[in-house]
């Protein structure tokens, strides 16, 4: 996937969704929006792609209209075009018309020049899922600090 600079992360998809798979979209985007998510001002963390006729769009995603922009500033929660090509689209759209499998925004992230989607193919987690996550995470904390301890 892409190493680039990530601008925005989706830190809760991780916990609350099991990846399946990960694929990188570009995003249909106007210029006050860029100058935003180069801003960190974007927000993606109820988001989700849907795949309709044929297109891929991002629902959800929340970028604040640019401080110094006019009045022809962006809608702030617009519906986003994704740039995938045919065969991903419809990859995806048979993968979503699995039971329980959706599309969740990961991350916004700058290769080169341009601003990219890690999108990642998600089942949701149940809570006894999401309780052995805590579970594991607090094991792994105290074990680095008794190896810290050690040294």
């Amino acid at each position: 996937m892409g190493t680039g600079r990530t601008l925005v992360q989706n830190r809760q998809a991780r916990f609350n969704y099991e990846i399946l798979e990960k694929v990188e979209a570009g995003i249909s985007l106007v210029g006050t929006e860029v100058k935003s998510i180069r801003d960190g001002k974007a927000n993606i963390k109820e988001a989700y792609a849907d795949v309709r006729d044929g297109e891929v769009w991002l629902v959800g995603a929340h970028i604040s209209p640019y401080s110094h922009g006019n009045i022809t500033n962006h809608e702030p929660l617009r519906e986003r075009k994704l740039l995938l090509n045919a065969i991903e689209i419809h990859r995806l759209q048979g993968k979503v018309m699995e039971k329980g499998l959706t599309l969740i925004p990961l991350r916004l992230y700058m290769k080169g020049r341009l601003i990219k989607l890690e999108l990642g193919v998600g089942r949701g987690k149940k809570l006894v899922d999401k309780r052995e996550d805590i579970k594991k995470k607090d094991q792994d904390r105290e074990i680095a600090r008794a190896m810290r301890r050690e040294d």
